[in-house]
């Protein structure tokens, strides 16, 4: 009775399937055309899922391994079931590797229940939770109906009762992770996910056949010279379709939501929440069926759920009446990709969030609080304080700073950003140009020609005006010649070389940590050792996670001789300090501020001082107020110095390039346990 019933289950279950992918299909394609390479896209996919994917997978070895077993164990039992059962190839080595792939299947499903048991509050539940049932039916109904084909149990075996029993469990596996894969269901991620790793909107960000990591950060120009281009994304149908089809990989684990600080801090963001609302908008509904965190309310509660909705062509964010996502949801996005970072099915979720702000900025004027008066600002003076352009180097008077319009060529050109209109980062860069003189580094200023590098802009969402003052830059820098860019501003350091480069300037540029360990490695500074005491190191999110740059930071935090007190959350986990994505200018209310979260992480090392490398980062962090010292053993605020500043404070004066930088880092070895 098996051999007449499993067939029919396994063909019908293929059938729908094949009907709900192409379904499915359709919602992808209704976003707009995104070329992509069909044939080596699907190629390269089993690498992507076995190396990339599961690089970002394993950094939780457990469920790391669990997913192994489950879904490795799960591919091959359903290919072997089609073969064995399906088509009723009688094959005894076929009926074993069948039975070893369920029992593979069933241990990892018993893992996956256990988690279900008592989940962490960031994954989602709903529908979810009853995944590892159909997990545990799937493979133990398969198993019990191979025993007999591996001539372990009789044929005829137990009565046609047992044989609708174990059909029913085979068929309740089937309806779940084969029929629900293309119909909307649990297992949705498996098929989505697939397809998204093979035309992904961003395939520099896999690794190459040779190893090499990618890496793919800087966001896509718009076409402002194209008149019929979309100004941004409106609808869920102004996403390219491949970005639909990753929105749709979404497996709600909610590791972007536990990584995101707007969330923590309770301003109304959830990123995994977001993606589920662009699935909704393509398919046309409410998120009444969403069973995730929902977004935060800045009282301290949630945002109830049931209340957004939209269609592919329907706003996004609607003026009146029901919306799909409120406003102010976009504009608590830091950019800071802790989210992407997370990610395991690799979702873009800030490059989304750009998209639409974009539209909200460039259509319809929409940026709050100060963003309006920024962009203004950028316009009119090409910075995004207001200031006088003429008084750009006044803050460097008495250093006479070489002139790029003097010199023509020099070997660095030296970028100063913004900050040198704040009396804080006026500091660093002071420390920078010691370091650099000390140093005999040939380099050289733009001074008043020099303008914003369009980084708040192009995140606020004015692409026209990010592009006006990157031509202009550009132009600028085509007039002289140098070797390389070195800047101590992160985010200008990303954009000249992420995201110039598709306007027509490309360059070598480094961030001056990068750059001062250079210096150290080749013998050009001499420090003294650090007397000081207890440092730990911020990581930057526009060096670390957009340009990978963790290393050189410490490097030369070790050949001062300091040994850094890591944060729990550092690295590629490191905390956003609130900084980035014109978070500060938009100023969205939360429970707590991001940067106060942060420097609670710096107490709980117990550091006396915080090493920084962005000027962003120094005014957020310095800016929390310190605890109340008035309590009696309260812990004192931590000092915020900048890399350049510690080394600058370190140069050995009089002495010969190199003379103490062995030694130094000597001692520092000698202190290292």
């Amino acid at each position: 009775m098996l051999d007449t019933l499993l067939p029919i289950l396994i063909f019908a279950a293929l059938a729908l399937a094949a009907i709900g992918a192409v379904r499915r299909v359709r919602l992808w394609r209704q976003g707009r055309p995104s070329p992509v390479p069909l044939m080596r896209g699907l190629a390269a996919m089993p690498r992507r899922y076995l190396v990339d994917l599961h690089h970002v997978v394993a950094r939780d070895k457990a469920m790391s391994n669990t997913h192994v077993a489950t879904a490795g164990g799960f591919v091959l039992a359903a290919v072997l079931a089609i073969v064995v059962h399906g088509f009723g190839l009688e094959s005894a080595i076929l009926a074993w590797a069948l039975l070893g792939a369920t029992v593979c299947m069933f241990v990892g499903s018993l893992f996956v229940a256990r988690r279900r048991r008592n989940p962490p509050p960031r994954l989602s539940k709903g529908p979810w939770m009853r995944l590892p049932k159909s997990l545990i039916a799937f493979s133990l109904g398969v198993f019990l109906v191979t025993l007999p084909t591996a001539g372990m149990l009789p044929e005829d075996l137990g009565s046609w009762v047992l044989a609708l029993v174990l059909a029913g469990v085979v068929a309740w596996g089937l309806a779940e992770l084969v029929f629900g894969m293309a119909w909307g269901g649990p297992m949705k991620h498996a098929f989505a996910g697939a397809l998204h790793l093979a035309f992904h909107r961003r395939p520099e960000r896999f690794s190459d056949k040779r190893g090499g990591a990618g890496r793919s950060t800087g966001l896509k120009a718009l076409r402002l010279e194209d008149p019929a281009a979309k100004l941004g994304v409106e609808t869920p149908a102004d996403f390219t379709w491949n970005q639909l089809l990753g929105f749709d990989a979404c497996v709600q684990c909610g590791r972007c939501e536990a990584a995101c600080p707007a969330f923590a801090a309770g301003q109304p963001l959830n990123p995994k929440k977001l993606i589920q609302d662009m699935v909704v908008g393509m398919a046309g509904g409410s998120d009444a069926h969403y069973a995730g965190s929902p977004y935060p309310s800045p009282d301290g509660g949630s945002k109830p759920v049931g209340e957004h909705a939209g269609t592919p062509h329907g706003p996004i964010v609607a003026r009146e009446g029901t919306t799909l996502v409120d406003a102010e949801t976009l504009w608590s996005c830091t950019t800071c990709r802790a989210c992407v970072e997370e990610c395991p099915m690799m979702i873009e979720h800030v490059d989304a969030i750009v998209d639409m702000r974009r539209f909200l900025t460039l259509e319809h004027g929409n940026t709050p609080n100060k963003g309006a008066e920024v962009l203004d600002n950028l316009i009119a003076t090409d910075n995004p304080g207001g200031f006088d352009p003429g008084s750009r180097l006044h803050w460097a008077a008495d250093l006479d700073l070489p002139l790029m319009a003097d010199k023509r060529e020099a070997e660095v050109l030296l970028w100063l950003g913004d900050g040198v209109f704040d009396m804080r980062n006026q500091r660093t860069l002071r420390a920078l140009v010691s370091v650099l003189r000390a140093a005999r580094v040939d380099f050289a200023v733009l001074g008043v020609d020099e303008r914003d590098s369009g980084d708040v802009a192009r995140r606020l969402g004015d692409e026209a005006t990010f592009q006006a003052l990157a031509r202009r830059n550009i132009a600028t820098l085509a007039q002289y010649r140098f070797a390389q860019i070195v800047t101590c501003d992160p985010h200008s350091f990303h954009v000249l070389k992420n995201e110039y480069g598709e306007l027509g300037g490309n360059y070598v540029v480094f961030h001056h940590s990068t750059y001062l360990n250079h210096l150290l490695e080749n013998g050009k500074l001499s420090l003294k050792a650090w007397r000081g005491g207890t440092v730990t190191y911020h990581d930057p999110c526009y060096l670390g996670r957009y340009n990978g740059e963790y290393e050189a930071p410490r490097e030369v935090l070790k050949a001062l001789g300091i040994e850094v007190k890591e944060m729990a959350r550092s690295g590629y986990r490191s905390r956003c300090c609130g900084g980035g994505g014109g978070a500060p200018i938009t100023d969205i209310p939360g429970k707590q501020r991001i940067p106060d979260m942060r420097m609670n992480d710096v107490r709980e090392t117990g550091a006396e001082l915080v090493a920084v490398g962005c000027p962003q980062c120094t005014a957020m962090l310095e800016g929390v107020v310190a605890p109340d010292s008035t309590s009696p053993g309260a812990p004192t605020k931590a000092e915020i110095k900048d890399i350049a500043e510690l080394v600058a404070d370190a140069l050995v004066e009089n002495a010969a390039p190199g003379e103490s930088s062995d030694k130094t880092r000597r001692n520092a070895e000698e202190v290292a346990p």
